[in-house]
């Protein structure tokens, strides 16, 4: 049994990521603050795989260690062949330059784009024993360039890039079957677009940039983005662990 594990899936490329692993034979079960996604329970109705949904905060500390726990419950039921976690949620505010952030959003921040993969996949490696774990984080390019006014977000991306790598070199030196890659998906029609668009100059400098990425039509659709994804799951057995895939470097 194949199961998956899906973050952030309630919306833009972490729903699409999820029906797309509903249709490929995994069990999923989605983690977001909302409620159960309706698309994707109509979806495992139509087909063998079950869906289950977890509602949780991964922004919050105290929420994260428990989220992770009911999960390798849930999952420790099943004789698992795999375990795949796909960790997508994440935000890019705050933005704006040091100095003029609130703290709190900053924690709130790291928690949700750093913490929370790290706790999560902590705990599922020490409480569940699939014959194989594949771990997929949700990266940026943002994460291996300097941006003015994303102070927050490329240094928790970069930071998870790291993380990935180091995960593989453990893997790699404890002999196990683990697989540990993050994504970079690029530009994208989704909410967190939205959100970059209606920051200031003053908190983003390259804000005119996104906004003529939109007004082009230059924007790939969560979608086609996760479709790319799917191509990389689906040929795992050809991945090198800890690496970075960056979706421009996909499309034929």
């Amino acid at each position: 049994m194949k199961y998956a594990i899906v973050t952030g899936a309630s919306k833009g490329l972490g729903k699409e990521v999820a029906k797309n692993l509903l249709q490929c034979g995994y069990h999923v079960i989605s983690v977001a603050r909302q409620q159960q996604v309706d698309e994707l329970q109509m979806l495992a109705q139509n087909n063998e795989p079950n869906y289950r949904h977890l509602s949780g905060d991964l922004s919050s500390v105290d929420q994260i260690e428990n989220i992770a726990t009911s999960l390798a419950e849930q999952i420790n039921q099943q004789t698992i062949e795999e375990l795949l976690i796909v960790n997508n949620a994440g935000m890019v505010t705050p933005m704006g330059p040091v100095g003029q952030l609130e703290n709190e959003t900053i924690a709130k921040h790291v928690t949700l784009n750093l913490t929370a993969p790290m706790i999560l996949i902590n705990t599922l490696k020490a409480q569940v024993n699939p014959n194989r774990l594949v771990v997929i984080n949700i990266t940026s390019g943002a994460a291996e360039k300097a941006i003015y006014g994303w102070n927050a977000y490329s240094s928790t991306k970069a930071a998870i890039n790291q993380y990935t790598e180091t995960a593989a070199v453990e893997a790699s030196e404890l002999g196990t079957n683990d697989l540990h890659i993050a994504f970079s998906p690029g530009v994208m029609d989704t909410d967190m677009q939205g959100e970059i668009r209606s920051a200031t100059t003053d908190e983003f400098k390259d804000v005119d940039n996104f906004k003529q990425l939109k007004d082009n039509n230059q924007l790939r659709s969560p979608k086609e983005v996760a479709d790319l994804l799917q191509n990389l799951i689906n040929d795992q057995e050809q991945l090198e662990n800890g690496r970075v895939y960056r979706v421009h470097d996909l499309i034929q």
